[in-house]
């Protein structure tokens, strides 16, 4: 059972939300808020799972709810919703912690394929815009320069790590970096975990802005 917390201003958004979430026996929907601050104290008294979050709203935003949760150290993760499939507003979503995004025009099953894959600690990217995000992410957010203070994390891969670091940065899913590579994916799985932990990156997201920060991706990276 997935616990979700629901964000949004829009109150019939939030009904159709509850309604399928509610539909399912694997999610249950443990609370709502209306804006970024309700949804900051409820996280908070609730721990829910996911916390499906929306962009735009009055008062505190849903960037600024992300970061204020993610900064908790709780085990809650975020999925942003928008309206917009490039938002600038995602990106820095994206960089206060989020684990993703959906379109709102997304399919009920892809909703819930996104909650649950969240929920286990993997990244969702709508699936038709993940190269666009790269492209846009790369184009907007500059590489940090040399020396900066994350290089030792760097340091610490093995050749194959970055490789793999490399790939992810590149938007590939793990069948795709075990089919370049010739490994199974469940070895795959356990590099990316490694890759994880040693760039404290929370999840794949991370890990490509990770990867575009230093600059190990670029937008036509293949």
């Amino acid at each position: 059972m997935t616990t979700v917390l629901v964000v949004d201003d829009q109150p019939l958004q939030l009904y159709g939300l509850r309604m399928l979430l509610d539909s399912v026996p694997e999610t249950e929907v443990v609370g709502e808020a209306a804006h970024g601050a309700d949804a900051v104290r409820k996280a908070a008294e609730l721990r829910p799972d996911v916390v499906l979050m929306d962009v735009r709203m009055p008062g505190m935003d849903g960037i600024e709810a992300t970061r204020r949760i993610v900064a908790t150290g709780d085990r809650s993760r975020i999925l942003v919703m928008t309206t917009f499939d490039l938002d600038e507003y995602v990106y820095a979503a994206l960089r206060a912690g989020a684990s993703g995004f959906l379109l709102k025009d997304a399919r009920p099953d892809e909703l819930l394929a996104g909650i649950r894959a969240v929920a286990v600690g993997d990244a969702v990217i709508a699936p038709a815009l993940t190269r666009r995000l790269l492209y846009e992410f790369a184009r907007l957010v500059p590489p940090r320069a040399n020396g900066s203070a994350e290089e030792p994390k760097l340091s610490s891969l093995t050749d194959r790590e970055r490789e793999i670091l490399v790939a992810i940065g590149k938007g590939w899913t793990n069948g795709e970096i075990a089919t370049r590579f010739v490994l199974s994916e469940s070895t795959v799985k356990t590099h990316v975990g490694r890759v994880l932990s040693k760039i404290g990156a929370r999840d794949r997201i991370q890990a490509v802005i990770f990867a575009y920060d230093h600059g190990l991706a670029r937008p036509h990276g293949g």
